[in-house]
């Protein structure tokens, strides 16, 4: 009788992996950087366990989009204030947080719990070409 397998913590062995974000569609990286962050490229992949790879995300602030989204996408914060709204283009976000349009779009693509902030702790997301991650030896990943 064959037993059924059950991914465990111990058992996920994790890589590391540099995605250059130069000229790529925001929209479709996400995707591809969620789908690494979740484990689901791997064969010993579970949804209740978190058994995705760590990913550096490099040349943020050169991501591409399609239409005129640079300055109809809006990202919206607020105080909690009345008229504590504000809202900003996705070019006024590249030109003063580079980082935060990809970590944006790659956390509404992650589950919205404890196991997704724990996913997202595992991307890293720089505006330019350089990163403090050599040490762990990662994988060049080419985005079609």
């Amino acid at each position: 009788m064959a037993k059924t397998f059950v991914t465990q913590q111990e058992d996920v062995q994790r890589e590391w992996f540099v995605v250059d974000a130069t000229g790529k569609t925001l929209g479709r990286l996400a995707t591809r950087v969620a789908h690494l962050l979740r484990g689901k490229h791997k064969p010993v992949y579970s949804p209740s366990v978190d058994t995705g790879d760590f990913v550096i995300v490099v040349n943020a602030e050169k991501i591409h989009v399609t239409g005129r989204k640079m300055d109809q996408k809006m990202y919206y914060q607020h105080s909690g204030y009345p008229g504590g709204l504000r809202e900003t283009s996705l070019r006024k976000m590249l030109q003063r947080h580079p980082t935060h349009a990809v970590e944006h779009a790659v956390r509404g693509m992650l589950p919205k719990n404890r196991l997704g902030r724990r996913m997202l702790k595992k991307l890293k997301v720089y505006a330019g070409p350089d990163h403090p991650h050599e040490a762990q030896q990662p994988k060049e990943l080419e985005l079609n």
